[in-house]
């Protein structure tokens, strides 16, 4: 491999003032700092500190820009796969089919409506679930498939879709990195029964605290999840159903409608800012990720892939030391977690125990400017020159 220019004046200007963190969420706000603040001082100045106008115009506005009939803002992405498998009448007794290699939340959200995770492998290079392999995985009890677009890819919608028809189940999309990525010229959250997103602060789409949304286009299953949301109330005072507290605020859905009009702009610029570590990465020893035919890559995490433990580990303190927070996600999958350990049922998962420990996450968001660009991918050159 020739020896790729190290811009030394670059590295020394940028990491002399601040480091380069993985995600950055103030600076989302301070990009959009007027329309946001004057959005929060609307809702102050609104009679409605609960629910209200600002939550129901955020609904309609990301379901209509997602392409659903229906949007329920919640309090977390967590709590909307919770409250969509148990819309969907899922519980004790039933099997969900999804993988280990993702956010515990995703796990957690099953065994939260009463069902019992079935853990399957993902595919490589893309790190989501393998239709096959859920495929094998099917049996008498299992009633969803629940498929998470990882770090902002898409899963195989289509073989996903089809498997799902074929045994009556349930497609559940778990959107919590996807906003903005689409399958075949549709966003991801329009295919499944219902699709599930996070507004965490650092997704693509992210509020200045916790926040989710189930989005569907079946109108009863929204008013199911509208009802859950809120003690199982159509009307106050009144619980027909037995629910939950899990509301959106309308604080975080001001912010998040003023968000949404910039996503676009957003996901461009991550896909520019991955499009630059691609074109001076390649060549390295890292798998580096990249659109799937078909579909467009949102980009809430870069995650290369190093060929073993030991060069991963060298290159995170590699970068910590030029100043870069590089980080992992996910280090250790569900299945091998102490609470999960030796009690989840589980199929063949060779792809996730590997990638594992070779995986790491590059400094990725809109703001991050040229320089710091140059820094990352310049430190990462350096540190393969070195070896």
């Amino acid at each position: 491999m020739g020896a790729v220019p190290i811009f030394v004046s670059v590295l020394m200007t940028v990491l002399s003032r601040d480091p380069i963190y993985t995600a950055n969420p103030k600076a989302g706000y301070l990009a959009y700092k007027a329309e946001i603040d004057a959005a929060i001082q609307g809702v102050l100045a609104a009679p409605h500190y609960i629910l209200g106008p600002a939550v129901e115009h955020f609904e309609a506005a990301f379901a209509r820009f997602i392409g659903v009939a229906h949007g329920v803002g919640v309090n977390s992405g967590t709590d909307a796969l919770h409250l969509a498998l148990t819309g969907l009448g899922i519980g004790p007794g039933d099997e969900v089919i999804t993988v280990s290699h993702t956010s515990v939340a995703t796990v957690a959200a099953i065994e939260m409506s009463g069902a019992k995770p079935v853990l399957v492998d993902v595919e490589l290079p893309w790190y989501t679930i393998d239709p096959k392999a859920a495929a094998s995985a099917i049996g008498p009890r299992t009633r969803a498939i629940l498929a998470v677009h990882l770090y902002g890819q898409p899963a195989d919608l289509s073989e996903l879709q089809a498997l799902c028809g074929r045994h009556r189940l349930a497609l559940v999309e778990d959107c919590a990195q996807s906003h903005g990525a689409t399958w075949e010229g549709r966003p991801t959250g329009s295919f499944g029964t219902a699709a599930c997103f996070s507004f965490y602060p650092s997704k693509n789409l992210g509020s200045v605290g916790d926040g989710g949304m189930v989005l569907t286009n079946n109108g009863a299953l929204a008013e199911k999840i509208r009802m859950l949301r809120q003690y199982g109330w159509r009307q106050p005072q009144m619980s027909l159903i037995a629910g939950w507290n899990s509301r959106l605020g309308p604080l975080q859905a001001a912010i998040l409608d003023v968000k949404l009009k910039h996503l676009p702009e957003m996901i461009t610029h991550r896909r520019q800012i991955a499009g630059r570590y691609r074109e001076v990465l390649t060549g390295l020893p890292l798998g580096l990720p990249f659109d799937r035919e078909g579909s467009q890559h949102a980009y809430h995490l870069y995650v290369a892939r190093c060929t073993d433990g030991t060069t991963r580990r060298s290159l995170l303190e590699y970068l910590a030391a030029k100043g870069i927070v590089a980080a992992i996600h996910y280090p250790a999958p569900v299945h091998t977690q102490p609470a999960y350990a030796g009690r989840l049922k589980t199929h063949s998962l060779t792809n996730t125990e590997t990638i594992s420990a070779q995986i790491l996450s590059l400094p990725l968001y809109p703001e991050l400017t040229g320089p710091q660009q140059n820094a990352i991918v310049c430190a990462v050159c350096d540190f393969f020159n070195r070896q």
